[in-house]
């Protein structure tokens, strides 16, 4: 198709699809030019696009005044060696002398819209872009074609596949589909998409379970493998990048072979094709989620592909070839044929296009005819600034600008990168430096109509905004899903891993194939499918779910809980038994075995016993500050004025036994009572001394501790000092160990009532407690700590009131017959 005009634009388009007779080659003769069939209805709408966007052009009188566009368009057959051929007609033209020896002039074509073919456009660009004639493809989408160093002239009006496969992707993720199958054309266009496919589905650790090739040459074979490897795959979803004359045979075995239970994803290539919209095909493709060219509307167009009539000029022959195949006609004389058997139909050239339905006459979903439209106005656009340039003012050397009778093509193409205009539609058109357009494309969902064939539904768009990314939206209720479930399917290689566990991959397998591992105590996963457990912060520990960090327990020796009670309760018990016989000593105070035992000791016993007790009162509940520093001063000095006690009792005891003797009739004159109480006050003021510097230089405080238990704090109170707090307890132990050594010394006394025997005992016990209590005392992890430091405590001081006062009280209450001066004396005159 051709007319003339000031400057011509060419095109490439595919209206008839196939190779009728392959010419034979001999080098006898000239070659004959190859013949087409299958004349595409839509391809032929898309060139008429092309027509009708130069007429309207050429009567706009805003756009390119005065400047008259006309167009040569030619078929490409969808055959590369058609299209090369196509080209460098438009380029150099096709007469057989050369008119003007200098070549002066514009060129035959200033620019090119097409191929549509990538595979196509990488050859005819690959030669163009030498001489920098620009090449607007609607349709060519390989992201091999964004590379301005090897094809410095192409621009296109559709996305390139590296948005296409990011959008797909997208898609994919919004749905959860991590395990899929891919299927691509062996050509460029497949190629180039599958790798940029599988490096996208990469980067979100997506994986494809399988990547099979679809064969040109459609091979039976080939064909029946790559449905083995559908039909045996896990991967629900499959996604298929190729033209759908290349996927008829693939489709044709789906139905035979009865294969439903499958998600296609549906590249732009195949997304909108009529070949597969039938009935036929519904039970097994019903429910496609492909992405699709963004759809315009082109207000006149309709209208004029109703005027269009064939006439009688052969090179306009694409018309001709239309109408033939529209109405089944000839426009060569009618009769009969050489077997005299067929009256070939003549046709007028004036039947009534709207009365057919084909997909000639639909402009309900202008898609690449859309973009053919914005491809001829981008060249226009472009041409048009050009002439606009004022001299001295232009972007080339100089300062100067182009004219129209010298163009040369690398001039058109930089205003062609600089396009930025406004369809009637509302849509922008721009390129940017790889001479991509803006990046949209519609989601497309197969749907059922009611005549039992499939419609596509718009279901949402995705667009790449320069700041935001791809965005994708979705209307889900709009969405037709050909399961039982009416629900999307799931396809993953292995479920996903909740939050509370990791994934762990499995060795030879992809990424996405992977166990699920809980995490570690103190470890969380907050969220599904977690790489990597997290730790909890030092404060905080793993829920049992693992899927959040709380609080950690915070554990000490409370009042509440069953071991406090407990120890209180037997605190408070022996306070009151310390009471008690305090009481029963005071009211038998004249009696001979009170004043016999030195009754001012006996009461300052009883009295730090108490404390001794009550200071296990400290040990329990919340650690304070004040009941760190209190716990341990009240505790050391109390057992340090209990064991002064008892060991001025015990050399009160050896010193009575000595005065008895001739030889040491002066020893009980060391021992008097301001003697006795000088002692146990200088006994107990080192000990206050110590317990003075010790709080005052590192006094214990309260601590969090988390190294006992990793999954609880234990609070406690850390002592601050070691030595002074080793020094306190190696005091109490001087103490006890000097009275247990008098005690041990002065068992055998002759004394009716021998009070050495039960300082002893009293003192084995302590002694025993307490070399018992260093042990357990550091192997004991937290608060059972602080219990066995209690135990200690309360078992000594049990010790103590037991074996020194219990018998006393006996004698008291129960035989107070030998609670008498004569009883305790003549025990000892019958042992002298």
């Amino acid at each position: 198709m051709f007319r003339d005009g000031d400057l011509l634009i060419g095109g490439l388009f595919e209206v008839q699809r196939y190779l009728k007779v392959f010419p034979e080659l001999s080098f006898r003769t000239e070659p004959k030019l190859p013949q087409c069939e299958l004349f595409y209805m839509t391809s032929f709408q898309q060139a008429l696009t092309m027509v009708f966007a130069i007429s309207e052009i050429n009567n706009n009188p805003n756009l390119l005044p005065n400047i008259t566009l006309g167009y040569q368009i030619y078929d490409n057959c969808l055959r590369l060696g058609v299209a090369f051929r196509g080209a460098t007609a438009l380029v150099s033209g096709t007469e057989e002398t050369v008119s003007d020896l200098n070549c002066k002039g514009p060129p035959p074509v200033i620019g090119i819209i097409g191929d549509p073919g990538s595979t196509h456009s990488i050859a005819i660009s690959s030669v163009l872009g030498l001489f920098r004639l620009p090449v607007v493809s609607y349709y060519a989408t390989c992201s091999c074609l964004s590379d301005k160093k090897k094809y410095p002239s192409f621009f296109r009006t559709i996305p390139s596949d590296a948005f296409q496969v990011r959008a797909m992707v997208q898609i994919l993720r919004h749905f959860g589909w991590t395990w899929v199958g891919l299927i691509y054309s062996d050509n460029d266009y497949g190629i180039y998409a599958a790798q940029s496919f599988q490096q996208e589905m990469q980067v979100f650790g997506h994986c494809v379970a399988f990547s099979e090739i679809l064969p040109n040459d459609n091979n039976p074979r080939d064909i029946q493998r790559i449905m083995g490897v559908i039909h045996t795959s896990t991967a629900r979803v499959v996604v298929v990048f190729s033209a759908s004359s290349l996927l008829i045979p693939l489709m044709d075995k789906v139905v035979l072979q009865n294969m439903t239970g499958r998600q296609w994803i549906a590249s732009e290539a195949w997304t909108t094709s009529p070949v597969f919209r039938t009935s036929r095909f519904l039970s097994f493709l019903g429910g496609t989620l492909g992405i699709a060219i963004r759809r315009g509307e082109i207000e006149g167009l309709h209208d004029f592909l109703l005027r269009v009539r064939p006439n009688n000029d052969q090179r306009n022959n694409i018309v001709r070839i239309f109408w033939e195949s529209l109405f089944g006609c000839t426009f060569e004389t009618g009769g009969k044929n050489t077997e005299g058997e067929q009256v070939k139909k003549l046709c007028t050239g004036q039947e009534d296009l709207s009365t057919t339905n084909s997909p000639y006459t639909d402009v309900s979903g202008l898609r690449a005819s859309y973009n053919v439209y914005k491809a001829v106005y981008a060249l226009a656009h472009a041409l048009h600034d050009l002439m606009q340039c004022e001299e001295g003012r232009g972007p080339f050397s100089g300062n100067s600008c182009a004219g129209i009778t010298n163009l040369k093509p690398w001039q058109l193409v930089h205003y062609l990168q600089k396009v930025n205009f406004t369809t009637g539609f509302g849509d922008h058109v721009s390129f940017d430096k790889n001479g991509d357009a803006l990046a949209i494309y519609d989601v497309l969902n197969w749907q059922p109509s009611s005549d039992g064939s499939i419609k596509l539904h718009k279901v949402g768009v995705v667009n790449e905004g320069a700041a935001s990314g791809v965005m994708l939206t979705l209307d889900e209720d709009a969405f037709y899903w050909n399961f039982e479930t009416k629900k999307p399917p799931q396809s993953l290689c292995s479920e996903s891993c909740p939050p509370g566990t990791r994934r762990a991959t499995k060795e030879g397998l992809p990424v996405c194939c992977f166990d699920c591992l809980p995490c570690g105590d103190g470890e969380i996963s907050n969220a599904t499918d977690a790489v990597e457990c997290m730790l909890c912060p030092d404060e905080f520990w793993s829920s049992p779910d693992k899927d959040q960090c709380v609080p950690k327990e915070v554990e000490f020796l409370s009042y509440e809980e069953p071991l406090g009670i407990s120890l209180t309760t037997a605190s408070l018990l022996g306070t009151c038994f310390c009471a008690l016989v305090m009481v029963i000593f005071a009211h038998h105070r004249n009696t001979p075995i009170v004043r016999a035992n030195n009754s001012e000791l006996s009461f300052l016993l009883l009295l730090s016993l108490k404390l001794c007790f009550l200071c296990v009162l400290l040990f329990i509940g919340q650690p304070q500050l004040w009941t760190c520093q209190l716990r341990h001063a009240v505790f050391g000095i109390s057992f340090v004025l209990c064991i002064s006690c008892i060991l001025v009792k015990t050399m009160v005891v050896i010193a009575v036994f000595k005065s008895s003797r001739p030889e040491s009739k002066g020893a009980m004159k060391w021992f008097g009572a301001v003697q006795q109480r000088c002692t146990v006050l200088v006994l107990t003021a080192l000990q206050v001394m110590i317990c003075a510097v010790w709080l005052s230089t590192a006094s214990p405080t309260p601590h969090k501790n988390n190294q006992y238990i990793r999954s609880k704090i234990v609070y406690e109170c850390a002592i601050g000092s070691v030595a002074g707090f080793s020094l306190l307890l190696g005091y109490i132990g001087l103490l006890a160990a000097v009275s247990f050594l008098l005690a041990f010394l002065a068992r055998n006394l002759p004394d009716h009532f021998n009070e050495a025997k039960f300082i002893t005992f009293s003192m084995l016990i302590f002694c025993a407690v307490w070399i018992a209590f260093v042990p357990a005392y550091v192997s004991s992890p937290g608060k059972y700590a602080v219990a066995v430091e209690i135990f200690a405590i309360l078992s000594s001081s049990f010790g103590l009131l037991v074996a020194i006062f219990a018998p006393k009280c006996y004698i008291i209450l129960l035989h107070p017959e030998r609670n008498t001066k004569k009883a305790i004396i003549g025990r000892e005159t019958q042992n002298i």
